[in-house]
């Protein structure tokens, strides 16, 4: 035990090269980050001040949005202040701390996409009966349980990976505290622990993926049997967002666990983590404002509105 280090900081290396590589990667990362800021912004800001969306299923749409806000803002920022200054340090809190927050995230959105999945189920093949089963109050307790559900999760895998010391080595080859990373250059004890939490883990969602797969089923078959065009498209617009955020969701989560861990820095690497980690965050809101009608016309309003008041200025 004399001849053993105990490791108190991590060292990321992301990607190897020249200050000028450095550079254009931290100004990547400050493109994608502000648009991923502003667009999700927009998405909140709209679902609040337009009372036309003030329905259960966008009141759940601004709470994806603030998830990926939070998802974008554990990792990017961290990063894009060691590759504008040329550190790549770390502290075991900080690293812990993007830890909790990124599993956090991720097991929140989760359970809403699941929530989202049994809201349409219930607008579609049960329009009659929706105001008396979505209510405030079974969203209220949806949300709760949701980030109650995240905290205690995303709390026993933080307290599992960093219960022991890291002795092998402080280096992490990715920008930002990876889980794959840390659990390759944990102790035996800790990889075994961790495995039999992601089992158990893994069977819950796969239970939650079966509901979602089965909701969206009965979706589809009520929505064949609708005759009119107009409810058929318009029932298929309310779906066909929150189905391209599901997919992009679980590519992400398949790319970041599938694949294979990285033992040298490189672009590809790089590239890699930024598409779990950067993309979804950057893609839904223009997803939602390009698929979703509703939110869609509420930013017309918007841009609509301010696109005259210079005018109404220069006539007063």
């Amino acid at each position: 035990m004399d001849n053993l280090t105990i490791f108190t900081e991590f060292l990321l290396m992301g990607v190897t090269g020249s200050l000028e590589l450095q550079l254009l990667q931290g100004v990547l990362f400050l493109l994608t980050y502000l648009g991923a800021l502003t667009g999700n912004l927009i998405t909140v800001t709209l679902i609040v001040t337009d009372t036309r969306l003030h329905s259960p299923m966008y009141f759940f749409i601004s709470n994806v949005a603030l998830i990926d806000l939070g998802s974008i803002s554990a990792v990017v920022p961290k990063a894009l202040v060691n590759s504008m200054t040329g550190s790549n340090a770390i502290s075991l809190t900080e690293c812990a701390a993007q830890v909790f927050l990124n599993i956090l995230f991720g097991a929140v959105e989760i359970a809403f996409l699941v929530v989202m999945s049994y809201d349409r189920y219930v607008a579609i093949c049960h329009p009659l009966h929706y105001r008396v089963i979505i209510t405030p109050s079974l969203c209220s307790q949806a949300i709760a349980g949701s980030w109650a559900s995240g905290l205690v999760y995303s709390a026993i895998h933080t307290v599992t990976l960093f219960r022991l010391p890291f002795t092998k080595t402080n280096v992490i080859h990715q920008y930002f505290c990876d889980i794959p990373q840390i659990w390759s250059i944990s102790s035996s004890d800790v990889q075994f622990s961790e495995f039999v939490i992601i089992i158990a883990c893994v069977c819950l969602v796969l239970s939650c993926n079966a509901f979602i797969i089965i909701s969206y089923i009965n979706i589809f078959s009520t929505v064949l049997k609708i005759r009119s065009v107009e409810a058929r498209n318009k029932a298929i617009s309310t779906c066909t967002p929150q189905l391209s955020i599901l997919l992009m969701f679980f590519i992400s989560v398949a790319v970041a666990v599938l694949g294979p861990i990285a033992q040298k820095p490189s672009l590809k690497n790089l590239l890699t983590a930024m598409f779990y980690t950067m993309v979804p965050p950057f893609l839904n809101p223009i997803i939602y404002c390009l698929r979703n009608r509703a939110i869609n016309a509420a930013l017309q309003r918007v841009l609509n509105r301010y696109s005259k008041l210079p005018v109404k200025g220069l006539l007063a």
